[in-house]
């Protein structure tokens, strides 16, 4: 999440009323999770094992909740709740918008709109796109030109959608991120503020979803086919040229680098990278990060020809259990 206007850091200790370590002048252009943080970025710690991690990061500014020396260059925001503090300065930089918030498009010539569609405020359409009835785009949202949207498809706010991008009934572009801090009887959400960011020549299957990112962007590469009934979560980064089938869900913060497959029914973990080039046979369970131009298969994703060898020795048990039981009563 990016500021259109920089802030500094003795101004965000004005906005929390909390404390500040460092050069009240330190600029601030954004917001940004740990995995993300770009320089100028604020981030949040709140465990300390995590400390060193959030101060040696990227992070211009961290908002922590102990008294800690703050590395050269960089600002803290000292506060008892960071989670708490961070989600109060994104949605005071970045409010969100009313569920009854209309406009006006600027639409290109030969765009076709079907009935019952209400667009938020700000919305761009490209030339010759069309939108089927029911849909609802959101507000800040640009659709690039030539794009086939069809009916009942919903396009948060902040969506970026390229040229030539189709995207089926009943999908669901910019949904909250699935992020959530356990408190001692209930759950606080991380505020969904980043974006959906689809490129030139995607396709999106009917009933897929694609969340926003919580602070930074979830972005699937040009030339990618996702199927129907997709789950993509929060900051995942799909690359070009992927193939992924029905059912599949993918977690958040993941990465998905070009010309990946990924069949049906596949499960990613969070915070994981699947290699260039790699394919991951229907059903497989992906819990760690995966090399490239492999292909692999099981509950816990290992490569293919070692399961389908672990797979066929496990039909030879029972003759070896029976040579094994026979010759010992030989003996």
């Amino acid at each position: 999440m990016k500021l259109e206007t920089p802030s500094t850091l003795s101004h965000l200790s004005q906005i929390l009323n909390c404390s500040f370590i460092g050069n009240p002048e330190q600029p601030v252009s954004g917001f940004n999770e740990i995995h993300m943080v770009e320089a100028g970025d604020v981030t949040f710690v709140d465990v300390e094992k995590y400390y060193e991690k959030a101060l040696n990061s990227k992070a211009t500014v961290i908002i922590i909740n102990k008294n800690v020396v703050a590395p050269s260059g960089k600002g803290l925001l000292v506060t008892p709740e960071p989670f708490t503090a961070y989600n109060f300065l994104t949605s005071y930089f970045q409010p969100r918008y009313p569920m009854d918030t209309t406009g006006e498009p600027h639409l290109g010539e030969g765009v076709k709109i079907g009935k019952n569609v209400v667009f938020g405020v700000a919305v761009e359409v490209g030339e010759n796109t069309e939108i089927g009835h029911n849909t609802v785009i959101g507000s800040e949202v640009k659709i690039g030109k030539n794009c086939i949207i069809y009916p009942n498809v919903t396009i948060a706010d902040h969506s970026i959608i390229g040229d030539n991008v189709c995207i089926n009934s009943g999908a669901v572009i910019g949904g909250e991120g699935f992020y959530f801090k356990s408190r001692k009887d209930s759950k606080e959400k991380l505020l969904t503020k980043g974006r959906v960011v689809i490129h030139d020549n995607v396709d999106i299957g009917a009933n897929s979803t694609i969340d926003r990112g919580i602070s930074g962007d979830t972005i699937i590469g040009e030339w990618t086919k996702l199927d129907s009934l997709i789950q993509v979560g929060h900051d995942t980064v799909i690359g070009k040229r992927c193939i992924i089938a029905a059912q599949v869900g993918i977690a958040g913060i993941v990465t998905i680098e070009d010309d990946v497959i990924l069949w049906g029914q596949v499960g990613v973990n969070k915070a994981l990278t699947i290699g260039k080039g790699a394919v991951l046979l229907g059903k497989s369970g992906v819990m760690s990060s995966l090399e490239g131009g492999k292909k692999y298969l099981g509950m816990i994703a290992h490569e293919a020809r070692s399961v389908l060898r672990e797979v066929a020795a496990l039909k030879k048990l029972p003759d070896w259990m029976s040579e094994i039981e026979k010759r010992l009563s030989e003996k």
